[in-house]
């Protein structure tokens, strides 16, 4: 099945056409178009007369339905092949009623299924792809959430800030230095035993990684002074020292042959851009997971899915899991050589915000209007004054990408209300991640944060990450910088308040403006068993089973 193929029946009837056409549908250089349309005339498909002449019109008449026919060989590939060998040819351009009965077919394909082997297996759609499995440079959550599968950190930090063991069994801490304990008998997923020289050696790559450095820069070693003793130290002090071991970022790996080693309840293999897949360690060093095999198939971006196993009817009654699926911010450049390093220009942008914000919902019905803080929970009862307009010297760029299409729609909307002149600037899904520098070659965006576990902690990883696009802004105010030294050496008890004073200070300046709270509304068909939430508001699947049904 060929994807042009499929895209020139759907925009081209039988008829006349201008050549420029289908090299528009097609996407292609007009040489290139040429090739296919004589492959495709030799193939039967269609008759075509080229127009004589620049300019005149040429003749195309169908043969066959390439979409029926098409329809029928991908119902055999779904109904023979592996999940993954159909989902890619599901990304095609169907008509609505084509899609709707291919994916009613594609469904059948998830879900939990017990081989006669006694494998568990559960196959989940996954809409996004997982970038890297790299605990050093997954920036998103669909990456971050399988990291934090396959490996483990030192510690847990809980949403209540509790530090529970996870790698350590215990630790001694005090004002200048931390010493971690190991578990015994830890082994990393080639068989390998876990030594204090492996977590040495991989965080010290992390202390001094370009996106993590500031974060750790209170701590000025590390080192193993034990088989399984560590020593960090920070003679200048580091009260979150021990809260920073929990973040995904922290996972303990090792590298052999080029490959990353980790200790998690699953391990990776068999992954490609299609599908990812997990199967579970069986030398784990906590419970064993009872699932055998995770496998995260691409689906397409609007396909809606259930986690049910597959002895179930699609009748069967399911019940929905929330979970917090992120905040929504604007962010405001306000150290652009441009109109927006006027603060009675932002104050103004931030008034239109605040006056729209109830709005968000007519274009993304999962957004809640937030007009109270970034951090969930909390409510910083801050009044926006009505501003006078600014003169705007040129158009204001507005960065974005594919995830933020929504809100993206709705700030264009809001801001062309009142007369704003902007420029969207549209990037790729990676390349925005990694975008944050001074300039950011945007004048304001959005941004949606997923907080990890622990939202207290998570907030200053977002001010202080390499990845933040706020950390080079910090850096130039003397006021927000000062703010941040206080984190080095104030109690983790005491981080609530520091935060909310931060989070006032940016929206003061009109730099960090609350925008949305976001829910993930997750149905689970009733047979599946033990269900919690994890890092990044995902399922955790070391947890997750299946009731075995016995005959008679």
């Amino acid at each position: 099945m060929e994807k042009n193929l499929l895209a020139l029946w759907q925009a081209v009837p039988s008829g006349e056409i201008k050549k420029e056409k289908i090299v528009e549908v097609l996407d292609l250089s007009a040489k290139q178009a040429t090739r296919y349309i004589r492959k495709w005339a030799a193939e039967g498909w269609f008759n075509y007369i080229s127009g004589r002449g620049r300019g005149n019109s040429s003749e195309l008449q169908w043969l066959k339905n390439v979409e029926e026919i098409y329809e029928k060989q991908l119902m055999e590939i779904i109904e023979q092949e592996a999940v993954e060998t159909s989902s890619k040819y599901l990304m095609y351009d169907w008509s609505i009623d084509s899609k709707i009965r291919l994916i009613n077919k594609f469904r059948s394909k998830f879900g939990f299924f017990q081989h006669t082997s006694d494998v568990d297996k559960l196959i989940i759609p996954r809409k996004y792809a997982v970038t890297t499995m790299h605990p050093l440079e997954a920036a998103d959550i669909q990456s971050a959430n399988v990291v934090a599968t396959i490996y483990n950190r030192l510690v847990a930090v809980d949403a209540a800030g509790k530090v529970l063991p996870e790698l350590a069994h215990s630790w001694d801490v005090s004002a200048t230095k931390l010493r971690i304990y190991l578990k015994k008998d830890v082994k990393f997923h080639d068989d390998s035993f876990l030594t204090a020289e492996d977590v040495a050696d991989c965080l010290n790559r992390l202390r001094t990684h370009v996106h993590y450095k500031e974060l750790w820069e209170p701590v000025e070693k590390i080192q193993a002074v034990g088989p399984l003793v560590i020593d960090f130290d920070f003679p200048s002090g580091c009260s979150y020292c021990l809260q920073m071991l929990g973040l995904m970022n922290s996972s303990i790996y090792k590298e052999s042959q080029g490959q990353l080693i980790g200790t998690g309840s699953f391990y990776a293999d068999n992954s490609h851009d299609f599908k990812t897949v997990l199967h579970a360690f069986k030398d784990f060093f906590g419970e064993r997971p009872l699932l055998d095999r995770v496998e995260f198939v691409q689906v397409p971006s609007d396909f809606d899915f259930v986690y049910r196993s597959a002895t179930q009817p699609d009748t069967e009654k399911t019940f929905m899991v929330e979970s917090d699926s992120g905040v929504g911010v604007v962010i405001m450049n306000a150290f652009r050589n441009s109109d927006i390093r006027r603060k009675e220009v932002r104050d103004y942008l931030h008034w239109i915000i605040a006056k729209y914000r109830h709005e968000i919902v007519q274009y993304n019905p999962r957004a809640l209007p937030n007009h109270q803080s970034m951090l969930i929970g909390q409510n910083q009862h801050y009044q926006v004054e009505e501003v006078k307009r600014p003169i705007f010297t040129k158009p204001l760029i507005i960065k974005t990408t594919d995830y933020l299409e929504k809100a993206t729609a709705w700030i264009q909307a809001a801001f062309e209300k009142e007369g704003i002149p902007i420029e969207i600037q549209h990037l790729p899904f990676e390349e925005m991640l990694f975008d944050n520098g001074i300039d950011q070659q945007a004048d304001l965006f959005i941004r949606g944060e997923v907080f990890e576990m622990n939202q207290n902690f998570s907030f200053y990883h977002f001010l202080k990450n390499g990845n933040s696009p706020l950390v080079k802004m910090i850096n130039t105010d003397e006021n927000l910088s000062h703010l941040l030294e206080k984190y080095v050496h104030s109690p983790f008890e005491e981080w609530l308040s520091l935060n909310l004073k931060v989070e006032k200070a940016l929206m003061d300046s009109s730099i960090l403006i609350p925008l949305y709270y976001e829910k993930r509304q997750i149905p689970f068909s009733a047979d599946l068993m033990n269900i919690n939430i994890s890092h990044f508001g995902y399922v955790d699947f070391s947890k997750l089973w299946v009731r075995p049904t016995i005959a008679g």
